[in-house]
């Protein structure tokens, strides 16, 4: 069975700051980083089960760019709640103040 994915709208934040980012760096590369992180988005949905980091949030890499997708599974709903979509440079504990 797939899981849902829920993106909260900080999230969708974080996606447009590194779209505007990569944008700015060469046209055309924002578009390869949204192109990396839906490929990801979609093979969350089929196996959710990436090594747990801290508490219970689990981790996963787009290809190509140095950021880490910050999500939760829960197994009884089936949905995966992305909590953050960070620079590997920043505090992942940054997530920690959002909630949806």
């Amino acid at each position: 069975m797939n899981y849902e994915l829920l993106i909260g709208p900080k999230v969708l934040s974080d996606i447009r700051l590194a779209f505007h980012y990569y944008e700015e760096q060469q046209i055309g590369l924002g578009l390869e980083f949204e192109t990396a992180l839906h490929t990801q988005f979609e093979s969350l949905k089929k196996n959710p089960y990436f090594a747990i980091r801290y508490d219970q949030v689990r981790c996963s890499p787009p290809q190509k760019f140095p950021y880490m997708i910050h999500f939760t599974v829960d197994e009884s709903t089936f949905i995966n709640r992305i909590h953050a979509v960070l620079n590997t440079s920043r505090n992942p504990q940054i997530w920690n103040k959002r909630r949806f």
